[in-house]
């Protein structure tokens, strides 16, 4: 039997020289927990993810998180503390053949020599069902150790059957201080790094790369190795990136939004309860966000025109009307400038009282007609505009309300005993005076 088949697809990077080609970002991957940067709620101290690796006490593993926060480092150093040999398939590239061929050399390692085999699946949302079952009884075996990474929700995107073998941890994207730790680092490190460089930094270049970076330690130390590699040095020797090399090694901030993921649905959501919760600063960077990254503005704007409705509803009905009318706008003159209705009506509607009280109207009238008996129309109410309408007494005993003082007639319009209060104003702005003249109208049915 070859040796070949007990060799690492993707070998560990430790002790092995480092190449001058190998970019910055690959080159300063940490290797040990103690290195690895963010994820403190899943791997600090005495957290489970790091209590199961410190153990050894793991089996499937599936890591979701956005690009550049350490996914495929993270399960690095995993099979680097478990003592696993990793082998790296790739959800684009990769078919079953490579699977089954994986699972069975992960097999005869184990069988010969009793070592376990890390599988990592990278963009494992990517498998088909075919594929992500085919996974299935090797874990279920032990054969191998599964890892999974993925930047979708692995709910929506994995099947269930492999999902519920493991261990989901959702990966944050690092914080700025993070970043500009990392930062630090490569700028000091004479091995893996920019140390032999002798690149200093501003404090506002720093802080500039890593709140550009968006989280993406990627994205960071790719920037920073442009600027240090772009630089030259000064009179003393020395590579001086300030925050206009900075700004120049980024120029253009491109934020994680996938249009069919969980950032399209994530930020809506956030943009619809920010109006909701009467929030307009909130509401106008959750709009700036969707229309920076090329949200379509139909969506955006059909949005508004719901949460107008849903949410302000009869507290001001001005609301829909000016969603409505932003809208159209947005149908009549297109991006950039359909921001500016787009932010009129989001604004308005984040501003407006509010009552949902409509909406809860509709929901608990449709409910009825759903669940309970199904009324009759009232004779009374009946049409009576046909011939033998009136032999079947349809429209007898219809009082027309504008016959009568303030255009309004205490007539039943459900059946006898069946009446049910579905609209229940609130006190909030113009709904309270709507509250008041509903109540006056109310009270003129009783004993009848």
């Amino acid at each position: 039997m070859s040796d070949d088949l007990f060799q690492e697809r993707n070998p560990s990077p430790v002790g092995q020289a480092w190449s001058g080609s190998m970019p910055l970002a690959a080159r300063m991957r940490p290797l040990t927990l103690a290195d690895y940067a963010g994820q403190k709620h899943i791997l600090g101290e005495g957290k489970l993810l790091r209590r199961a690796i410190e153990a050894d006490r793991f089996s499937s593993l599936i890591f979701y998180g956005p690009p550049g926060v350490g996914k495929t480092t993270l399960a690095q150093i995993i099979s680097r503390e478990t003592k696993s040999r990793f082998v790296t398939l790739s959800g684009v590239e990769s078919n079953v053949a490579d699977i089954r061929s994986a699972a069975e050399a992960a097999s005869n390692l184990q069988r010969l020599h009793s070592q376990s085999t890390i599988l990592f699946v990278d963009e494992i949302h990517r498998f088909n069902k075919a594929q992500q079952d085919v996974l299935l009884p090797h874990i279920e075996r032990g054969t191998v150790r599964f890892i999974g990474a993925t930047t979708h929700n692995p709910f929506f995107y994995i099947n269930s059957p492999l999902v519920s073998r493991s261990q989901v941890f959702t990966l944050e994207p690092l914080t700025i201080q993070d970043l500009e730790d990392l930062i630090d680092r490569a700028l000091a490190d004479t091995e893996r790094g920019l140390g032999t460089l002798n690149v200093t930094i501003t404090p506002d270049a720093r802080l500039h790369l890593a709140t550009v970076s968006d989280g993406d330690a990627r994205k960071c130390l790719t920037a920073l190795e442009l600027a240090a590699l772009t630089t030259k040095d000064d009179e003393n020797g020395a590579r001086i990136i300030d925050r206009t090399v900075a700004e120049e090694s980024v120029q253009q901030k491109v934020i994680v939004y996938d249009g069919d993921g969980d950032a399209h649905y994530d930020t809506i959501s956030a943009f619809i309860k920010s109006m909701r919760a009467s929030d307009p600063d909130a509401a106008i960077y959750w709009l700036a966000k969707m229309l920076y990254a090329g949200e379509d503005i139909r969506f955006i704007a059909r949005r508004i025109v719901i949460a107008a409705s849903e949410d302000v509803g009869m507290a001001d009905s001005n609301a829909l009307r000016v969603a409505i009318a932003a809208q159209q706008a947005v149908e009549f003159i297109g991006m950039p400038e359909a921001r500016i209705p787009l932010a009129h009506a989001t604004i308005y509607v984040a501003t407006a009282p509010k009552s949902n009280r409509a909406y809860a109207a509709i929901n608990a009238a449709l409910d009825d007609v759903k669940n309970g008996r199904t009324l009759p129309v009232p004779k009374h109410l009946r049409s009576a505009s046909y011939s033998g309408a009136k032999q079947l007494g349809n429209g007898e005993g219809y009082q027309y309300p504008h016959d009568f003082e303030d255009g309004f007639v205490p007539q039943r319009c459900l059946p006898e005993g069946e009446g049910r209060v579905y609209y229940e104003p609130t006190n909030h702005g113009l709904e309270a005076r709507i509250k008041e003249r509903l109540e006056h109208l109310r009270r003129q049915f009783e004993g009848k």
